[in-house]
């Protein structure tokens, strides 16, 4: 199967260009460990006991109540720019409060290990994207301190976080790379990158998830690329989800840790030594969990922390087999969900999040898969982000115009049903505060739902 060509990052937009000039390129290769890093400024603590875990196919709180995980991804930490794109003209509470408000109670933040390792080793800096106008209370916060400012932002909404190693280098495009490891920065780095960031925040119940690898992916010719089977190799991804779950899970046990699928998976009775395509089944990148059924992910005594997080998107990203000819949500559900992912729900094995989803609404096939997709995930209860809050995301959009200001209604009505929602207000996953802070009138939380 050809691989997609994925240009969700890497577009450049009208919008987009007309901020150029605030948008320095801090990227290179990562420096040399120093032999005593500067140590990082300490991460404000957060509040409540709000950690969760999973109880077959279901994410639950500490007190067992199931939990319906929706929310959206805002990206840019994970590029050259080395921080939320949008903060050239948009303020970070003022968005942060109307994503709240209308009902996304949890954010997926892409990031790289390029980025981790320099705050780790205290060489963080100021980003010249961020408007200081626009963000005053921005005004010289490193990249570091951005990052703070936003979870503290999200705690007051009631907002949780996820974050996700999206790339190996703070590149625009670094997610076409389709492995862990880059030139300097190791598959070792990528493990130590999650241990810090895992210590830093492991009292701050607002960042409630670690997704361990965006989309893993190469096909059967190519080289590095990622599969999944029963070894130790390098570049197998159910290992390494194995070994960077449990190293975070043995700092923060509490933290959810979503493992993503790969690209190919031989097909019965071929093996990954095989070069032909036909010996193999194609799917998204990341969107391959067929393994998983033969090979699980075995995280010993923090199994019940372990989250499977497949991708799927529609025929304006990539104009797959299954798209070929007549398809509706029944075949879509009998011929590519069922088979890669959506049997580990339906067998009880353990709970979906769709990490990423989302598209441009045009009226025909892709409104349509996304119309499917939106209803199998209300019906089955599965756990999402959408892709993305981004408006300069090339190949989907998002749910922001151009201006950063301005909201897709009709996009965002498309969504709105795949959030959580209860006697007609939408339902964070904080116990204490609201979803949309203490004066919402929007949202609710869990202690208000489930009582206490």
């Amino acid at each position: 199967m050809k691989s997609p060509t994925r240009t969700r990052l890497g577009t450049a937009l009208a919008a987009a260009a007309t901020a150029t000039a605030l948008l320095t390129a801090l990227s290179g290769p990562v420096a040399a460990q120093p032999a005593a890093p500067a140590p990082a400024s300490p991460a404000p603590a957060g509040t409540g006991t709000d950690w969760l875990h999973t109880e077959g196919n279901r994410i639950v709180d500490e007190d067992g109540n199931r939990v319906w995980l929706t929310g959206a991804n805002w990206f840019g930490f994970n590029t050259t720019e080395r921080v939320f794109h949008g903060l050239w003209s948009v303020n970070l509470d003022t968005l942060t409060r109307q994503m709240a408000e209308r009902g996304i109670n949890i954010v997926r933040v892409p990031i790289s290990t390029q980025l981790l390792l320099e705050w780790r080793n205290g060489q963080d800096a100021v980003s010249s994207a961020v408007n200081t106008w626009a963000n005053p209370e921005l005004e010289n916060k490193t990249t570091l301190g951005v990052f703070d400012a936003f979870l503290g932002t999200a705690e007051k909404y009631g907002v949780k976080v996820m974050l996700d190693v999206h790339s190996a280098e703070a590149d625009n495009s670094g997610h076409v790379h389709p492995v862990w490891w880059k030139g300097s920065i190791t598959t070792e780095q990528f493990y130590q990158a999650w241990e810090w960031v895992t210590d830093r925040y492991k009292d701050d119940d607002t960042l409630v998830a670690m997704d361990v690898k965006n989309e893993p992916h190469g096909t059967q010719s190519e080289s590095p690329r990622a599969k999944w089977d029963g070894s130790t190799d390098q570049d197998n991804f159910k290992y390494t989800c194995e070994t960077a779950g449990k190293r975070i899970l043995a700092i923060n046990p509490h933290v959810l840790v979503m493992c993503e699928g790969i690209e190919v998976y031989p097909k019965d009775g071929a093996d990954w030594s095989s070069t032909s395509p036909a010996d193999y089944h194609g799917m998204w990148w990341g969107g391959n969990l067929r393994g998983a059924e033969d090979h699980p992910v075995d995280l010993g005594a923090g199994q019940d922390q372990l989250v499977y997080s497949p991708h799927d998107y529609g025929p304006l990203v990539y104009q797959q087999p299954w798209f070929q000819g007549a398809w509706d949500r029944t075949t879509l559900e009998r011929d590519v969900w069922d088979p890669n992912w959506l049997y580990l729900h339906k067998n009880g094995t353990a709970p979906l999040f769709i990490g990423e989803w989302g598209g441009h609404l045009d009226n025909g096939p892709n409104q349509k898969w996304m119309t499917a997709l939106r209803d199998l995930i209300v019906d089955e209860g599965i756990h999402q982000t959408f892709w993305c809050v981004n408006p300069n995301s090339g190949d989907t959009g998002g749910l922001l115009g151009y201006d950063w200001a301005t909201w897709d209604e009709a996009k965002y009505a498309l969504l709105k049903p795949a959030l959580w929602q209860s006697g007609g207000k939408f339902v964070g996953l904080d116990h204490q505060v609201r979803l949309g802070g203490a004066t919402s009138t929007t949202g609710t939380s869990l202690g208000d739902l489930y009582g206490g």
